[in-house]
This record gives C-alpha cells, sequence and structure tokens, in this order.
C-alpha cells in the first residue's frame, strides 16, 4: 500500500453493520473474540474503522466511564496493510473522541513504544492465564463469611465495589456485563465483601472481574475462593482468566493448571485512575474494557 494509496483510505465511525467484517479481522490476526463479543463492546462504547474500498482493514473501540475516565482497545490493523500509519490514526481519532479523560489501555511489548508517543506511561502489567485442563480447588471462605448467587438487588454494591477497585466508574458497564454473566457474592453478616463473574467469551468462558475487599488482610482468600467455585462449575471448558500483576494470583493460577500464556503492559494517559486501596481487583473484565 502506498502513501497515496494510505492517505485514501476511509476511516468512518464503527457501526453494527461492520460487526461480521471486525470479527473477520479478528480472526485473521488470531484474536479469540466471536462476534458475539464484538457486539457486546461496541454496545458499551464506540470506534471507527479504516476502510479500504470494501474491505475494512482497520477497527478502534474505546469506551466512557463517568465524566473523567475510558479506556481503549480493539486496535487491529489488517497485517499486509499495517506499518502504514492506519494504526496511529485510529488511535489518533480515539484520544480526540476521549478528550482530557484518563484513559487505559493494555499494549503488547511491540505496541507499547507507539502508545508512549502518543502520551501513554506504563502503570502495571496484567498476566493471561487459560486452559481447559486445569484442576479445581476446594478452598472455603474466611470463616463467618459465606458465598451464594447473584441476587437483582446486589447489583448497586457490586457496580460501587468494581468502581472503586479499577478506579473507573462502572455505573453503565457492570449493569449491561450482569446481563449476559453469571456469578457469585461472598458475604459476612449481611456485608457483600466481593464478587466473580463468568461469562461466555472466546473459545469458553471468562472469568472476571474478580474484585475483594481488602479488610482484615483476607482478600488473596477471598479471591481464591471465589475463582474456586468460578473453576467449579467449568470443569473441563476452556477458561480465560487475565489478572494484575499487583494482585500475586498468577503463581496460584499456574499451580492449579491455568497456564500464562501472555503478559500485556497496563498504561494510562491523562493520569492514573484513583485506586481505592480497601478494595482489589484480581481479574479484570477484559483487555479493552479494563
Amino acid at each position: 500500500m502506498s502513501a497515496a494509496e494510505t492517505s485514501a483510505l476511509l476511516y468512518r465511525p464503527f457501526t453494527a453493520g461492520d460487526i461480521a467484517a471486525a470479527h473477520a479481522l479478528s480472526v485473521e490476526v488470531k484474536w479469540p473474540h466471536r462476534a458475539d463479543d464484538w457486539r457486546f463492546v461496541l454496545d458499551a462504547g464506540m470506534g471507527f474503522i479504516a476502510q479500504d474500498g470494501e474491505r475494512v482493514v482497520g477497527t478502534a473501540l474505546c469506551w466512557t466511564y463517568g465524566d473523567d475516565g475510558g479506556s481503549l482497545g480493539m486496535v487491529i490493523v489488517a497485517p499486509d496493510c499495517q506499518g502504514k500509519g492506519i494504526g496511529r490514526k485510529l488511535m489518533a481519532l480515539l484520544l480526540d473522541a476521549l478528550g482530557n479523560r484518563i484513559t487505559v489501555l493494555h499494549a503488547t511489548p511491540a505496541g507499547e513504544p507507539l502508545y508512549a508517543k502518543l502520551g501513554f506511561g506504563r502503570i502495571g502489567a496484567i498476566h493471561q492465564h487459560q486452559s481447559a485442563t486445569f484442576d479445581v480447588p476446594v478452598i472455603d471462605p474466611p470463616e463467618g463469611e459465606r458465598l451464594r448467587a447473584i441476587e437483582p438487588g446486589d447489583t448497586r454494591v457490586i457496580v460501587d465495589l468494581a468502581s472503586r477497585a479499577g478506579g473507573l466508574d462502572r455505573n453503565a458497564l457492570l449493569p449491561a456485563l450482569l446481563n449476559i454473566a453469571r456469578g457469585i457474592v461472598l458475604e459476612r453478616d449481611g456485608e457483600l465483601l466481593g464478587f466473580s463473574l463468568i461469562r461466555a467469551f472466546g473459545r469458553g468462558h471468562a472469568i472476571g472481574p474478580v474484585v475483594a475487599v481488602t479488610a482484615g488482610q483476607q482478600h488473596a482468600h477471598r479471591a481464591q475462593a471465589l475463582i474456586a467455585h468460578a473453576l467449579a462449575t467449568l470443569e473441563g471448558t476452556f477458561t480465560r482468566i487475565d489478572t494484575p500483576e499487583e494482585s500475586g494470583l498468577s503463581d496460584w493460577l499456574e499451580s492449579i493448571g491455568l497456564e500464562r500464556v501472555d503478559t500485556v503492559v497496563k498504561m494510562a494517559r491523562n493520569g492514573t485512575p484513583p485506586h481505592d486501596a480497601s478494595v482489589a481487583q484480581f481479574a479484570i473484565i477484559n483487555q479493552a474494557l479494563g
């Protein structure tokens, strides 16, 4: 593709009619996303595509969280069109749409230099674990605490815990996620201390987010109990979980057969999401939504 051909590309808003082409592009670069996974993230946000004639050669999406937060992802350029500035142009469109919001993304090592030039700085890392042949540990919650299925009345507290743990306003996203996910909460005397969600994704299922309060220094135990319960319902099923490096769960996940297959860099622009130390996030929703 020549410079003239690159400049002739059409950049336009991503619409629902582009999902099939976007899915085909993600298959081409060996991403696991189903068309339904694309549909969910598009419904939750907005984005742009790069189009060469009738062919979609690039995609990029972003999401806003409250008045001052956002994330971006699903940035894909067709392999035969890479290195021509398409990704940079799509990123510029997203950043213009997001404005001065604190914006988070997860970058491969190859993508990190570009994002650094666009004002993003490294703030952490995410380890991707997955397998269909994991062991299912039996981990009871801490004494006095119990696991139960999520009920409609839990939504407000789940949204609050997720927002505090990740530093991004989840008031719009989490209710939508709860419509396609199932999960459990951890409680003590009626107080919610954590939760985990499971949803269909890619080759099987994904666990996330997983959140637990840190009071009493039992948060790692709580997270393991939440994850173990989720795994018990997914035995023999391909399962993925993306865990923040600071959670300290990677060694444990590997010990039960969930292999670490990748690590990406967590980056932020215009500041860092404000973290509430009284709540910890042990698994993210996915690398696009955080």
